[in-house]
């Protein structure tokens, strides 16, 4: 191609903007990043703005290349077609690639009165609405923080430090991810915190009030604050744009994270389901994402053939608090390995990882391409070759 290659980022978040930073290596491609913030949210941070300890955004200056155009503003509709992104504001941009990096948000629940009465915490605008509610409730009041993943562990054990009277719900099993080694290190601290944990069959919510939380086995919580942290999905954006997308909403792509419906468009983040098997949603699946996505499209610029995206998993990492923390080691595919690291060595690893992530998204803005190797999951290709050699069963089946 001849001249400016547009090429468009849809998401300023940790993939959104390792995409647009790598995408500057090449000269001849015009960067834009779409978002519909000014200021760059450290989402891993979020429990901790919530907490009082962090302001949850940094500013776009310090993570993004300088020649990457910022627009604040919201993606309404794709116009595959046209190669085109019609804007809430009514604006229009071109593109000639564009990387789909929308990023993940609280799942709606159907659980009643859940919408109505609990604060879910995915987002900037969440976290926003939640701390005015905690710090509009009284010290003594019970709060309730219903998810035993890691946003629901992360939240109430900061909530709790500062004070607080939580209780977690997890449902089945609290940290269900985690070696039962590294669970057990986490109920030990959340105990510490005086976190009531709630667990077992019986432990998932049917109900939420006003003023409670109403349990599957008749237990009533009671809860001035209810915090909802079961559950993510992605914005419908592709889907409603009438691109391939999984169950969930995530866009369908190849290996190569481009779309299975269109070759310009390419996939990053949360929002990238390739091979309809997706990675966990993360920030560390991102930060692999993001630059591997533009690497798609400056490969198809280039006119050459797109490699395959390689991602793999080295930990999972919790933080209880400001002084404590656990550090899981996994494998690559993100299993959980026996080894981990607990207390305030885990929570110096876990901020050292958080504020290691800005550095890298600034470093990768300063020198473009500064990052070439990824992580490797055997075990992908193995579930890839086992879904291939199944379609033509399936299909003969059908038949």
């Amino acid at each position: 191609m001849t001249g400016n290659t547009a090429v468009v980022v849809i998401g300023g978040g940790y993939a959104g903007v390792m995409a647009a930073n790598r995408l500057t290596l090449r000269e001849g491609v015009a960067v834009t990043l779409v978002n519909p913030r000014a200021s760059f949210v450290d989402r891993i941070r979020l429990h901790q703005f919530v907490g009082g300890s962090h302001d949850g955004v940094v500013e776009y200056g310090k993570v993004l290349a300088a020649g990457v155009r910022l627009v604040v503003d919201t993606v309404a509709e794709i116009d595959v077609a046209g190669r085109s992104l019609a804007l809430a504001s009514g604006d229009t941009v071109a593109y000639d690639y564009l990387v789909y990096a929308v990023g993940s948000a609280s799942a709606e629940s159907r659980v009643p009165g859940a919408a109505e009465f609990a604060y879910p915490i995915g987002g900037w605008e969440e976290a926003q609405r939640l701390r005015d509610a905690v710090e509009a409730a009284p010290v003594s009041a019970a709060l309730t923080v219903v998810g035993g993943g890691a946003t629901g562990i992360e939240t109430a054990a900061e909530l709790a430090e500062v004070g607080r009277k939580v209780t977690l719900v997890c449902g089945d099993v609290l940290a269900p991810t985690l070696h039962p080694k590294g669970r057990r290190a986490v109920a030990k601290r959340l105990a510490k915190l005086g976190v009531t944990v709630v667990e077992g069959p019986g432990a998932r919510v049917a109900e939420v009030t006003r003023d409670a939380v109403l349990l599957a086995d008749g237990r009533e919580v009671a809860s001035a604050v209810t915090v909802w942290t079961a559950g993510f999905t992605v914005p419908d954006l592709a889907a409603r744009s009438g691109l391939s997308t999984d169950s969930l909403g995530r866009l369908l792509t190849d290996e190569s994270l481009t779309s299975v419906d269109d070759e310009r468009v390419v996939a990053a983040g949360d929002a990238a389901a390739p091979s309809g098997l997706p990675y966990r949603m993360s920030c560390q699946a991102a930060v692999q994402l993001g630059p591997q996505a533009a690497r798609t499209v400056l490969s198809r610029i280039a006119g050459e053939q797109p490699a395959a995206a390689e991602v793999g998993f080295v930990a999972q990492c919790l933080s209880l608090g400001r002084s404590a923390g656990v550090f899981q080691l996994t494998e690559k595919n993100d299993t959980a390995k026996k080894t981990y690291v607990g207390g305030r060595a885990g929570a110096l690893i876990k901020e050292l990882i958080c504020k290691g992530i800005p550095w890298q998204l600034g470093y990768e803005a300063r020198k473009p391409g500064a990052r070439q190797w990824w992580g490797k999951d055997a075990d992908r290709e193995r579930l890839l070759a086992t879904e291939r050699a199944e379609v033509p069963a399936v299909a003969e089946q059908a038949a």
